[in-house]
């Protein structure tokens, strides 16, 4: 059930939003709000306050279903771990469910379970988080349960030593015995030679051996409080309901130590492409792919993230892309090929293409056509056609998001928690808009860069198999 965040899904790509800090302890509807939700008439009425205590609250009205989704974000990451306690974050994700003085160790998902509800929690580069989902009579109980193990987790040693163990055989089974996982570590490694985000979530098993209900515990004390949190509860509720209930049950917490704004290693300029071979008899066939550093919503100048967007949906993205009908359909050099943008990242976001080559098809053969594509388009750039399709596509599925309470729930909780704005996340139509082909050829100049990018080759390994004489 708690996992390593894999994806962020689309939802969270669109937003990179953080919250508008506000002083008042007074329940009102920000004014940029108001002025966002008049202009497009696109999105829900989004309501943001601030407890006594540092914990941001937002409430995002949904009353098609008497259901709730319930989420507390913490501004806290695998990147802000403390050297040589990697996978400490999704460790501890793991430890909340241990239980507190009310709570048994265990039964926190079994008390959820019994009413009807689901919970879950992941964790990624930058953010942890917990969420709920139940009816909405049970949003008071699933608020309690929250806010207690927001401040009195109960560890116990034989607890933290089993769970380290489920983390270890986590480990194994996701990364050790998957060559495709094993090889997505090398290059984020490779690719990030100074920031954090080169060492895996989950950790590096050496180190994750050794984790320790010291080390967890540490961690909990320094993040876990109001103050370093974001409340998101949408679905069946009011501003005024969810305000009484949040002084209720979390205004009692204490406040934290004020941490300072996260800041973490960045990235020299790139000198030289890399690449990174993996050999392995697991894997099925053999499959490339390639790496660019890139800026992050948050990171980049004004219009480029959003243009980078646009620019790898029309370049490599999905069965309509340029580069998915040159190889696959028209050439018949891979079986499979795509690719697209990762902006979600506090820090950084990554452009990336991959494909796996048809029999007989050589590895040098893919790159020279993927360094064609993106010659022609820094060249020639791209119509006004293709720019339109790929502009409808991305507005189409911001709108569509609106639909899912439990994907306005993270839109919104994913994007504040890594440093944007309300107004940020229910502009991203307008900015989309805004974004014209000379915009694509000019970021297929800038990022496309080889001195940045890291190239990754999986390559089966013949299976040593001993002759016996009959």
């Amino acid at each position: 059930m708690k996992h390593v965040w894999k994806g962020l899904g689309r939802a969270l790509y669109f937003v990179s939003a953080l919250i508008l800090i506000m002083s008042t302890l007074s329940l009102k509807t920000s004014p940029v709000l108001a002025e966002t939700a008049q202009k497009n008439g696109q999105g829900p009425e989004v309501t943001y306050f601030k407890l006594e205590n540092g914990l941001d609250v937002v409430v995002i009205p949904d009353h098609r279903a008497p259901v709730v989704t319930h989420m507390v974000w913490y501004r806290v990451g695998a990147a802000d771990e403390a050297p040589g306690v990697s996978g400490i974050a999704h460790f501890l994700e793991h430890l909340m469910f241990k239980g507190t003085e009310k709570i048994a160790p265990g039964q926190f998902s079994k008390i959820i379970a019994r009413h009807g509800g689901e919970d879950n929690a992941f964790t990624s580069q930058d953010v942890t988080a917990y969420f709920q989902r139940v009816a909405k009579e049970n949003l008071p109980m699933v608020m309690e349960m929250e806010a207690d193990r927001m401040s009195n987790l109960k560890l116990l040693e034989k607890d933290v030593l089993t769970e380290r163990d489920v983390i270890l055989e986590e480990r194994r089974s996701r990364i050790e015995n998957s060559p495709n996982s094993l090889l997505s570590e090398q290059i984020s490694a490779a690719l990030y030679l100074s920031h954090p985000y080169g060492i895996p979530v989950i950790g590096w098993m050496h180190e994750m051996a050794k984790l320790s209900r010291k080390d967890a515990l540490n961690h909990y004390k320094k993040y876990y409080a109001p103050n370093n949190a974001i409340l998101i509860v949408a679905g069946d509720v009011t501003p005024d309901e969810v305000k009484k209930l949040a002084d209720k049950f979390y205004g009692p917490v204490k406040r934290g130590p004020d941490l300072e704004e996260r800041e973490r290693p960045m990235e020299p300029n790139p000198v030289a492409p890399r690449k990174v071979v993996l050999e392995d008899a697991r894997a099925g066939k053999l499959s490339w792919q390639r790496h660019y550093l890139a800026p992050s919503y948050k990171t980049a100048p004004k219009g480029d993230s959003e243009a980078l967007e646009l620019l790898m949906k029309v370049a490599v993205e999905g069965t309509t892309s340029r580069f998915y009908k040159k190889l696959v359909v028209a050439d018949k050099l891979a079986s499979s090929a795509g690719g697209g943008y990762s902006p979600s990242g506090m820090d950084y976001g990554s452009l990336y293409v991959y494909a796996v080559p048809a029999k007989g098809v050589t590895v040098e053969q893919i790159e020279k056509a993927v360094d064609e594509l993106f010659d022609d388009i820094r060249t020639n750039g791209i119509s006004e056609l293709e720019l339109n399709r790929a502009r409808n596509a991305y507005i189409a599925d911001y709108i569509y998001g609106n639909d899912s309470q439990s994907g306005l729930a993270r839109r919104y909780g994913f994007s504040l928690s890594t440093g944007w704005t309300i107004k940020d996340i229910e502009s991203y139509p307008d900015r989309l808009k805004e974004v014209g082909v000379d915009d694509l050829k000019r970021v297929a100049e800038k990022y496309l860069d080889l001195k940045a990018s890291v190239t990754g080759i999986l390559k089966p390994k013949p299976k040593l198999v001993a002759e016996t004489k009959k």
